[in-house]
């Protein structure tokens, strides 16, 4: 199948904020085989033509979510990290079924791309109902199957097992991709962590854990073999390979410096950290160290949203507050964060931009609204997107040139019948 759109605009999602006008996107069989300037472009023979009124962007990557926790959005309101975990959120976790997940990450799942996003990193349990999940949405997912020693879970080694088992034979038509996450240092054992980095290595898979999220979650590591965690993860040769590491909020230069050496990409999550006080992390010092970067949304339950676009906005501001400086993080920057650099940060360079020989990942956002004026020159659309952007003015989505949201409605499922599956579920899940 072949397609050409059109739009006012694209925004490219590379690092130099690049914006084409009147421009036009051509579509092969799911991937992307021309961009440029409609006055140069190349016939278009049978192509299908879509005209979008507004700019076309690329479909943006979640590098960092547990979108299944729709079912306990603004509970334990309040609760710092750990007793958010294990007061409320691990007992009611407890209690969820297989059914549960699929349902929650269809909800989820939807919620995404009504918003942009095409492609989400999830770390939760069923990772098979997630992918089902998705494969009824028509988005992307990069499963990384859950490694955590939790009452009523078999013992790690086993987890590990059928962890890699379950990611061999996945069809590569770039929609799901397992890969294995442990939870964290501090609560799965080094020797396992060091089995699964080397299993994931062995493999290609993505290894992605938390790291240093809070101020405190590695101080008994650090009071029992005297390294930091990043230090102890090098000297027990859990780095190398598809590293992908959340959140990375308390980290010293030295910290940093392992993780440049060891090409450790960093998934951040400027929202969640705010909301559970975690801190914020020191994007402008990763990226000036060449580490790769992108934004993550975390659970629902600790953001509240998997609203991207608006951690587009947050993650430029705090970083500008943290430096104090207005270039700390420039608003092409924090746009690729969600786009081509997160892409990046996972491992996937078919996604994330709107480049020849990526996937036809579309997200039309309608510029027909005061957001988007004054217009001097092409550049002020980036500039409105990641400023006074809404994900309300998301229009349309294609995934793969596949339309998944249409005039800014999913296509695919049915969110009303959803959200009130959901809702049931979470009562249920609470004890109510």
């Amino acid at each position: 199948m072949r397609q050409r759109f059109t739009a006012r605009a694209v925004v490219v999602g590379d690092r130099a904020g690049t914006v084409v006008p009147d421009a036009v996107v051509d579509v092969d069989d799911g991937r992307i085989s021309w961009v440029g300037p409609a006055d140069d472009a190349p016939p278009a023979g049978d192509a299908a033509t879509v005209a979008v009124p507004g700019v076309l962007a690329p479909g943006m990557v979640n590098t960092h979510s547990h979108a299944p926790m729709v079912l306990f959005r603004g509970q334990a309101e309040g609760l710092p990290l750990e007793r958010w975990l294990r007061e409320v959120i691990w007992p009611r976790e407890g209690r969820l079924t297989p059914d549960d997940v699929e349902v929650a990450m269809t909800a989820a799942s939807a919620e995404m791309l009504r918003g942009g996003v095409t492609t989400s990193v999830e770390m939760y349990f069923s990772p098979e109902r997630i992918a089902a999940a998705v494969g009824r949405t028509g988005a992307r997912a990069v499963i990384a199957t859950p490694l955590l020693p939790l009452p009523g879970m078999p013992p790690l080694a086993d987890q590990l097992r059928d962890a890699v088992a379950l990611a061999a034979g996945v069809p590569e038509d770039g929609t799901v991709e397992y890969g294995l996450g442990p939870h964290a240092a501090y609560t799965v054992p080094l020797p396992v962590l060091r089995d699964a980095a080397a299993a994931a290595r062995e493999h290609g898979l993505l290894f992605h854990l938390h790291v240093a999220e809070t101020a405190s979650e590695g101080a008994g590591l650090l009071a029992t073999h005297g390294l930091s965690v990043p230090a102890l993860l090098a000297a027990h040769d859990v780095l190398g390979g598809r590293v992908l590491a959340a959140h990375c909020v308390h980290m010293d230069d030295g910290d940093l410096e392992l993780w440049r050496e060891y090409d450790v990409a960093v998934a951040h999550c400027p929202a969640s950290n705010a909301k559970l006080a975690s801190g914020v992390a020191r994007v402008r010092a990763m990226l000036d160290r060449g580490i790769r970067v992108g934004l993550g949304t975390d659970g629902p339950a600790s953001n509240d949203g998997l609203d991207l676009l608006a951690d587009v906005r947050l993650a430029a501001q705090l970083a500008r507050l943290a430096e104090r400086s207005a270039t700390a993080l420039t608003a092409a920057e924090a746009f690729w964060l969600a786009t081509g650099a997160a892409a990046d940060a996972i491992g996937r360079p078919d996604l994330g931009q709107l480049a020849a020989g990526r996937r036809a990942d579309l997200v039309h956002v309608d510029t027909r609204d005061l957001l988007f004026e004054p217009v001097g020159d092409p550049g002020d659309l980036l500039t409105h997107l990641v400023w006074s952007g809404a994900s309300r003015l998301v229009r349309d989505v294609w995934v793969g040139g596949r339309p998944v949201v249409r005039d800014g409605a999913c296509t695919t499922v049915d969110a009303e019948a959803l959200r009130a599956d959901v809702a049931n579920r979470a009562a249920r899940l609470a004890g109510r």
